[in-house]
């Protein structure tokens, strides 16, 4: 019996499909919009579902499915679906489990766009919505209802790096009922620190934008999980509802990206434990949240449903926003710019971009405070990145 492959060996062979035709390496870009049929009779066999093969790229296409079954693979998933966002998958996801008179409990610390979906969003259609503390339990419990379809979370969390226990919410969720879809994003950790499906979630979503294609290149989302879940994400979420179909050169790209992601992922996580540890003795900086120093609230979490913590981090200097946007001001090497995940570091001022659509108390609700950064420790070396961090506070 062959052994299971390894992370890095999965990331460059799983889902791979043998080019027959010319034997080319590199999976083929089928930029192709509709598929031809051999005859009526079998269009209508596809259409049916009573025969395997390719319709139109809104449904399904060849170089995309070598990318999805790819992530499927890594994530420990039965299925994924690839979409043009990480906001296509999630909401794909979110359509296709609630509805009207349903009620889903959400995580209260979300990235901007997926927090604006579910408080501005949903409920316009009749889906209630209650934004809790994930990591009490206690509040898990006492929020879970009869009509609750879902509970919503990240871990890391963007942009406090908060840590949830995922076996410890799916445990409680689906011990009220089994038929609660447990819906992690993963995007903070990537599939090759984290793997929610295998701690009890029933659907991983991905911004594939960030770790997952590494470059900076594209914008692109996954939504992992059983088999015919994903179908249904397929057919409805997508297909009827968002539309949000990823582009074959865009499967492309990502299928470039993740040859590399676990060798970026260990670069990632080591520069931003250094940059971390030179935060965290700074005299000017008065908070620090990466789960990678024994201080965090959830490092001990961290530590067992991780195996690593992240590329990412956030911190407050002191002065609040003022000095945190001045700092942010003076940076020379490391770039502002919102995403994450890329080769280049990038820092933001998350309560005037990336969570813009939270109001002040809910951002207070959040524990985002007004003066946090949010940096992505990119692939350079770590001393350049201190440096510029460390002449960037001497203007303070």
């Amino acid at each position: 019996m062959q052994k299971e492959f390894g992370f890095g060996t999965k990331s460059i062979h799983a889902g791979n499909v043998k080019d027959t035709q010319y034997g080319a390496l590199s999976t083929p870009i089928f930029q192709s919009s509709t598929f031809i049929f051999d005859s009526c009779e079998q269009g209508g066999r596809r259409f049916a579902g009573a025969e395997n093969g390719y319709i139109y790229t809104r449904l399904g296409n060849p170089t995309t499915s070598v990318l999805e079954s790819k992530i499927a693979a890594l994530e420990g998933g039965e299925a994924c679906l690839a979409t043009a966002s990480g906001m296509g998958a999630i909401s794909s996801c979110l359509w296709t489990i609630a509805g009207a008179g349903k009620h889903i409990i959400a995580d209260g610390t979300l990235y901007g766009c997926t927090f604006a979906l579910l408080n501005h969003g949903v409920t316009r259609y009749g889906v209630e919505v209650d934004f809790i503390d994930t990591s009490d339990l206690d509040a898990l419990r006492a929020h879970l209802k009869d009509n609750t379809v879902a509970v919503y979370l990240e871990t890391p969390a963007n942009p406090t790096l908060k840590i949830t226990d995922i076996s410890a919410v799916a445990e409680v969720a689906h011990a009220y009922n089994p038929e609660i879809k447990v819906v992690c994003d993963n995007t903070f950790a990537s599939p090759a620190l984290q793997n929610p499906l295998a701690l009890g979630a029933d659907v991983v979503v991905h911004s594939a934008t960030k770790y997952l294609n590494g470059h900076g290149d594209v914008v692109a989302g996954f939504v992992v999980g059983k088999a015919d879940f994903i179908q249904q994400v397929r057919m409805f979420g997508l297909k009827d509802m968002t539309g949000a179909v990823m582009d074959p050169f865009a499967a492309w790209l990502l299928l470039r990206g993740l040859k590399t992601l676990e060798l970026r992922m260990a670069r990632h996580c080591e520069n931003a434990a250094k940059i971390a540890a030179f935060l965290a003795q700074h005299p000017a900086v008065e908070k620090i949240n990466y789960p990678g120093l024994p201080t965090h609230k959830g490092h001990d979490v961290a530590a067992r449903q991780m195996k690593d913590f992240g590329g990412m981090l956030s911190f407050e200097v002191r002065g609040g926003k003022a000095a945190g946007m001045k700092l942010v001001n003076s940076l020379k090497l490391i770039t502002v710019a919102v995403s994450l995940g890329d080769a280049e570091s990038l820092i933001e001022h998350p309560a005037s971009m990336t969570h813009s659509t939270y109001s002040e108390e809910e951002l207070r609700e959040a524990g985002i405070a007004p003066g946090l950064i949010r940096l992505s420790a990119g692939l350079e070396n770590a001393e350049d990145l201190i440096a510029d961090l460390a002449q960037a506070m001497e203007n303070l």
